[in-house]
């Protein structure tokens, strides 16, 4: 029960449900008050939002509040986007709120986001009065029909006696199990009316994560892995959010498995660890990718199998077995037959696999993977990550994002928009420990990086934060620049800027022909010989009219100097406009739709892999 019920004298509730009570009793706080203190009850310090008329009897009560702090974003998108920076950077569960209509459909991005990437948020919604519902009334829309499908749950509240039992159970379903985001609706009456005493104790009865796996099957997995010749520990985003770093390094170094981290899971083991192979998939390494294709067992933790890691599914890995660990059932054989599903907290089974495999090499089983490693150690020298340089006076990107990473205070938390400089990040960019690589993963969403880092900097001040993003990207949410200067969030941005939707050129570069359709950002050339057109906008000046201090780096020469300028700055957001040359491309790649077999770690390069494993 909260401190609020108890203020009140309300009682534990029971699944009877109370006689309606008398409208005359209806004298204590509103339920704007209600919600208020409810999001203090549950340890809330931060919410992202913007007033509008169906949420504004909310903001009236969070103008007393001396718990919450209101940060006033410029667009939904950034509260949303900050969110679950905040949730992804701090482990504790992101709020935004929005008004009705235009305001919560303006979260659907974010929510889409944060549902693909199991980020826990809370996203508070105003409604119009509930007699008014379905009448189309003004701003008026069925946000909870729409989100239905990316959310881990939805509230539609309509009294005022009900706000503080929903608020406690969207902060329990966002934050357990398999995270997620979860909105509540709230209609204006239900804001404006009295409360009642009634009960608070949420009423969740057919809500079971399952943190506990089952004995039997930790007991095979750990029989699977002594008795393989080729296995890898495929590591995914879940081992992050169960913050199962620890148990994870304490399996690799008892058995000596190889390791490869997903997108999501950069930072869940080192980098510089030499069991670690790098990242798998479209952009992973190719040590990564090829192992997990030439493998004879695949532990999965926390991870699902998603299209950008496995290729196409029917040829991925067809000589593994596969135990596949996670809280989501759902997931377990989604995409991939699984021979062991273990359905539990990745943390709990990591710690049961533990003591297994100890039992196993106890009993005189211990895997022999020398040969394995052999083959790994060979691959890892012939193809390890590269780039083409650039052409003589101009940047690299790979270069750039490399000393913007090496020249960072330890402890740099990195966001990332979405493109050819997330990929670029994820590769050249050494993350050590888990919760300083923010991304979006899943539904790749252009304009995620500024709002997320000022996110992550509200909830981790002690830190500094840096966004890598792109110029197509930074163009879609760049306006929270304004709430960062204006609430004191000195935030550090680097812009990749190569005057083109980098990713978007590069297909059409390998496979449309070079038909550069819609995908350059700044004007073209008059004709042949004529300079490339102005700049627009200017990102220095726009920093500047935005309140941060704009810098723009063009020289090879100059690059440590202006990465060194920008971090000694911390009392305003520092934006950095790194000019590139435009014809950079990711390496490797494996061309969508395609098996991982097919990797290039080069434009028209093949990997060659000698003798064909036994």
């Amino acid at each position: 029960m909260t401190d609020y019920a108890m203020e009140l004298g309300w009682e534990a509730g029971t699944d009877v449900p109370p006689p309606a009570p008398d409208p005359a009793d209806a004298t204590g706080p509103t339920g704007a008050q209600a919600l208020i203190r409810a999001l203090e009850d549950e340890g809330v310090d931060t919410v992202f939002g913007i007033p509008g008329g169906a949420v504004l009897p909310a903001y009236d009560p969070l103008m007393d509040s001396t718990r919450l702090r209101h940060v006033l974003v410029r667009h939904e998108q950034g509260a949303g986007h900050a969110a679950t920076g905040y949730a992804q950077a701090t482990g504790r569960v992101g709020v935004c709120m929005a008004t009705s209509g235009p305001g919560a459909t303006n979260l659907v991005t974010p929510i889409a986001d944060a549902y693909m990437d199991s980020v826990p948020i809370v996203a508070v919604t105003g409604q119009v009065p509930s007699a008014m519902i379905g009448t189309d009334a003004f701003q008026e829309a069925d946000i909870c029909g729409i989100t239905v499908p990316i959310t881990k749950h939805n509230y539609l509240v309509t009294e005022p006696d009900d706000i503080p039992r929903v608020i406690a159970e969207a902060f329990h379903i966002a934050a357990s199990g398999r995270p997620g985001p979860v909105l509540v609706d709230i209609t204006k009456d239900a804001l404006q009316g009295r409360t009642r005493a009634r009960s608070v104790t949420p009423a969740l009865p057919g809500y079971r994560p399952v943190p506990r796996p089952h004995g039997k099957q930790v007991r095979e997995a750990a029989r699977l892995l002594a008795e393989a010749a080729r296995p890898v520990l495929y590591v995914g985003g879940g081992v992050v959010k169960a913050g199962a770093a620890r148990e994870l390094m304490t399996l690799v170094e008892l058995t000596g498995a190889p390791v490869t981290t997903t997108l999501m899971a950069l930072g869940a083991f080192p980098d510089s660890h030499p069991r670690h192979l790098g990242m798998p998939g479209m952009h992973g390494t190719v040590t990564a990718v090829t192992a997990l294709q030439k493998s004879d067992l695949i532990i999965a933790l926390g991870a699902r199998f998603d299209d950008r890691v496995t290729g196409r599914p029917d040829g991925f890995a067809p000589e593994a077995k596969v135990v596949h660990v996670d809280v989501d059932p759902a997931e377990i054989g989604k995409i991939r037959a699984v021979d062991v599903p273990i359905v539990g907290d990745v943390r709990e089974v990591l710690q049961e696999l533990v003591a297994a495999v100890r039992a196993e090499h106890e009993a005189g089983n211990r895997g022999d993977y020398a040969g394995w490693w052999g083959r790994l150690e060979d691959w890892r020298t012939r193809y390890p990550l590269g780039y083409v340089p650039a052409p003589a006076g101009r940047l690299a990107p790979q270069q750039v994002i490399e000393r913007v990473g090496r020249l960072a205070p330890p402890g740099t938390i990195f966001t990332a928009g979405v493109g050819q400089h997330q990929m670029w990040a994820s590769q050249f960019i050494r993350f050590e420990e888990p919760g300083r690589w923010l991304n979006s993963g899943g539904a790749g969403t252009m304009g995620y990086a500024v709002p997320a880092a000022m996110g992550a900097r509200v909830g981790r001040p002690d830190r500094t934060v840096w966004a890598i993003d792109g110029d197509g990207c930074f163009q879609m949410t760049n306006q929270e620049l304004v709430t960062c200067a204006l609430n004191n969030i000195p935030i550090k941005v680097a812009i990749i800027n190569n005057g083109a939707l980098g990713m978007v050129r590069q297909w059409q570069t390998l496979f449309y022909e070079q038909r550069y359709s819609q995908t350059t950002l700044h004007a073209q050339p008059a004709g042949p010989g004529a300079e490339p057109g102005t700049r627009v906008p200017d990102f220095v000046l726009l920093a500047e009219a935005m309140g941060c201090l704009g810098l723009r780096c063009e020289r090879p020469e100059d690059l440590d100097a202006v990465i060194e300028r920008a971090n000694a700055v911390d009392d305003r957001p520092v934006v950095v406009d790194f000019v590139v040359h435009q014809d950079a491309m990711v390496w490797p790649m494996v061309a969508a739709g395609t098996s991982n077999d097919e990797i290039q770690f080069a434009l028209g390069m093949r990997p060659d892999f000698g003798d064909a494993l036994e």
